[in-house]
């Protein structure tokens, strides 16, 4: 196994995709998940960005906002004392991710940057196999109550039958003769 690969599988992509938020409807990575990957301090990381800035229009990289860093923050487990930054945190879209790789020239930032963008195509896989599902779900759902429903209407109508049935049976008999 070649170093490359052996960088790749060290890193699950499991791990991976458990770092990948939704923010502003997008797919990204912290900039302290892709430091940590990268085997890098964030400072590293934003100030490699930094130098190469017109490399990360806004749909490849933006900083989030407060009220966004605290709703984070609210969903990590625990909070270590200094692990959260005084900064706003960069937040990486898969392109700016994919675009890391030309700014961070090392072989472990090439393979991470394979390992991650094997992540976010599992993601996208994965949700697109999800609304394929929940779309067919939905449609035989559909069949079913309309079955349901023409089988309701003769289950119905067996039911007025014993009913009619059960009522001409308590009618008195009439008797002929003595």
């Amino acid at each position: 196994m070649t170093r490359s690969n052996t960088i790749t599988s060290m890193i699950p992509i499991e791990s991976i995709t458990s770092k990948i938020f939704l923010i502003r409807n997008e797919k990204v990575l912290l900039d302290k998940d892709i430091a940590e990957l990268y085997g890098v301090k964030t400072r590293i990381l934003n100030q490699a960005v930094k130098r190469n800035i017109t490399r990360f229009p806004p749909d490849f990289m933006f900083q989030i906002t407060a009220d966004e860093y605290r709703s984070l923050r609210s969903q990590f487990v625990t909070l270590k004392r200094g692990e959260h930054s005084k900064y706003l945190p960069y937040a990486f879209t898969e392109q700016g991710v994919a675009m890391l790789s030309s700014v961070l020239n090392s072989q472990r930032a090439v393979q991470v940057n394979i390992a991650i963008m094997r992540a976010f195509v599992m993601m996208r896989k994965f949700f697109q196999s999800s609304d394929l599902l929940a779309r067919k779900l939905k449609e035989l759902e559909k069949k079913t109550i309309k079955k349901f429903s023409a089988q309701q209407k003769q289950i119905n109508i067996i039911f007025e039958a014993i009913k009619q049935l059960i009522i001409e049976e308590e009618k008195p008999i009439r008797r002929i003769g003595y």
